[in-house]
């Protein structure tokens, strides 16, 4: 009896898919489908350490989930999210401005760093602005629309926004692959085309393996024990700003209460010493300069 299909957005399974340095055929169509770059680039497809390099030993890493070059020296950073993530769009700049800095070392010369492109997948939708399910970004001014450089690109591809007609790209039928949750679906894409068929062959492979069934379980149970601990820490957080918020709201307007207070009392000694002086017949011009009271306070004391 054949097992369930794991998960091709699994991270630990989208890696052996798309990152098997064996075969870099499934990940060249993808690619293809995905990035507009010339046919020369993907002559040679190398998966690369996913290790980004920190500048001091103890400066903040990161691993990509398959890092890429391409033949002219371009590198690529495929990611999947499956879980939101709240400073999603920090990671990545954070991650490509490394891919950047780690193609040169001191003094060497500028000319030297490729471009940097970003594939960032997600599970859940990133871009609310609009509802396209694949966005492009370069560096690129606001009102001309005239481009700096293309030495950065980050693309989102959100599988929430995939519509349920096919679109005619391969970009539709290779998100389709990794949105799949059903035999049915899977076996209609293999049709597509020979890499998706191959892809859905390799799932199959995998989903059989039952070391690899086992690790790939293990991954998702961590990722939803990571996300309820960030969801329990969140509400905490909420509960303790809240209250901290209460308690400073109270002393707040318990001291707005006590300064209330002292200005009247000052108002009432103030009165008061407007009443003595207008007792011993002073006008209510000296009376003013002297109290700083109004007019018209003074004249209700008459």
């Amino acid at each position: 009896m054949r097992k369930p299909f794991l998960s091709p957005r699994n991270d630990l399974v989208f890696k052996l898919l798309f990152g098997d340095a064996r075969d870099t055929s499934i990940l060249t169509a993808f690619l293809k489908s995905v990035l507009d770059l010339p046919e020369e680039d993907y002559q040679e497809v190398l998966i690369v350490d996913p290790h980004l390099k920190g500048e001091i030993p103890d400066d903040k890493q990161g691993i990509l989930d398959v890092k890429v070059k391409t033949s002219s020296g371009k590198l690529l950073d495929i990611e999947i999210q499956i879980v939101e993530h709240p400073q999603m769009r920090e990671r990545v700049v954070f991650y490509l401005a490394r891919m950047v800095t780690e193609q040169i070392a001191r003094g060497e010369d500028y000319q030297k760093i490729k471009r940097s492109i970003s594939i960032l997948i997600t599970d859940y939708v990133q871009i609310p602005e609009n509802q396209s399910y694949r966005n492009c970004y370069r560096l690129h001014d606001r009102k001309t629309g005239s481009e700096f450089t293309d030495l950065l690109e980050v693309n989102t591809l959100e599988l929430p926004k995939l519509p349920q007609e096919e679109d005619g790209t391969a970009l539709w039928e290779w998100l389709g692959f990794l949105k799949a949750r059903q035999e049915e679906e899977l076996m209609r894409l293999a049709e597509k085309n020979p890499q998706l068929k191959k892809a859905v062959t390799r799932l199959v492979e995998l989903s059989e393996d039952e070391q690899t069934r086992l690790l790939a379980e293990s991954r998702e149970k961590l990722q939803r024990d990571i996300a309820a601990r960030e969801h329990a820490a969140e509400e905490k957080g909420l509960e303790k700003g809240l209250e901290k918020g209460l308690e400073r709201g109270r002393e707040e307007g318990r001291e707005e209460g006590r300064e209330e207070g002292r200005e009247e009392g000052r108002g009432e000694t103030q009165l008061a010493i407007a009443r003595r002086l207008l007792g011993l017949g002073l006008s209510v011009d000296e009376i003013v300069r002297a109290t700083e009271l109004s007019p018209e306070s003074i004249r209700t004391l008459h």
